[in-house]
C-alpha cells in the first residue's frame, strides 16, 4: 500500500525535475531574446540573482505566478496540467469501505491491496484484487462520486490496459452516491451485473463471471 512518505518522496523527484527543465527553457528562452539575467529580472521585479536561481532550479520556492510571469515576457506561454498517475494516500472512510468487501470473502479467496497494473513504468494500480481458481477480479473503490464520467474512463481504462472483464467498482452506499448513479446511463453502469448477485458469488468462493458494481 501506498505510504505518504513516498508519495510525497514522488512528489519532490518530480518537483525538482520540473524546476530544472523550466530554468534550463527561461535560460535559452533569454539567451535567444539578447537579454540579460538583470533585464529580464527588472521586468518582472526580480533581481539578477533570482533569475539565476530560476535558471539553475535553486529557487525551491519560486511560484507559479512568477513562473507564468516569466514566461510571458519571453513570449511563452506556461502550462500546467494535472492527470492521474497512481493512487493518491486513501483516507479511512476508503480503507473501511475495502475492508467491507473484504469481509465478505471465504479464505478461500486471495485478498491483495494496491495492485500495480502489469504496464512498465506504469504507476497505476488497482485498489484491490480477488483471486480465485483460475480468475482475478479486480477493484475500484470510491467512497463518493464527483464526476461519475470521469470515473468511468479511469476505471474503463485500467480495464482494458489490464486486459480484463471482471472489474468490481465498489461504492459506498450513500445516498448521494445512488442519486448520481441512478441518472446516468453510461455503459459501465447500464451493463453492470447486480452487485447482490457478484457479492453472492464471492462469498460462496465462485468466480462472479464479470463486471459490475457493488454498494456497500
Amino acid at each position: 500500500m501506498a505510504t505518504s512518505d513516498r508519495l510525497i518522496d514522488r512528489g519532490r523527484r518530480d518537483g525538482a525535475r520540473h524546476l530544472l527543465d523550466l530554468g534550463t527553457e527561461f535560460r535559452e528562452a533569454r539567451l535567444a531574446a539578447g537579454l540579460s539575467q538583470a533585464t529580464l529580472g527588472r521586468a518582472v521585479g526580480a533581481s539578477h540573482a533570482g533569475i539565476s536561481r530560476i535558471e539553475n532550479a535553486a529557487a525551491r520556492n519560486v511560484s507559479i505566478r512568477q513562473m507564468d510571469e516569466l514566461a510571458a515576457v519571453l513570449g511563452l506561454r506556461l502550462s500546467v496540467k494535472l492527470y492521474p498517475s497512481g493512487r493518491p494516500l486513501r483516507d479511512a472512510a476508503q480503507l473501511a469501505l475495502l475492508e467491507r468487501l473484504r469481509s465478505h470473502l471465504p479464505r478461500s479467496l486471495v485478498w491483495r491491496t494496491e495492485v500495480p497494473l502489469a504496464l512498465p513504468g506504469d504507476l497505476r494500480a488497482w485498489d484491490a484484487s480477488i483471486d480465485g481458481d483460475g480468475w482475478t477480479m479486480f477493484v475500484d473503490a470510491e467512497t463518493r462520486i464527483r464526476d461519475v464520467q470521469a470515473l468511468e474512463r479511469r476505471t474503463a481504462l485500467k480495464q482494458r490496459d489490464t486486459g480484463t472483464n471482471r472489474v468490481i467498482l465498489l461504492i459506498a452506499d450513500t445516498r448521494s452516491n445512488r442519486a448520481v448513479l441512478s441518472g446516468i446511463g453510461h455503459p459501465l453502469i447500464r451493463d453492470a451485473r447486480s452487485g447482490s448477485s457478484i457479492l453472492a458469488a464471492l462469498a460462496a468462493g465462485l468466480d462472479p463471471g464479470g463486471s459490475g458494481i457493488v454498494l456497500l
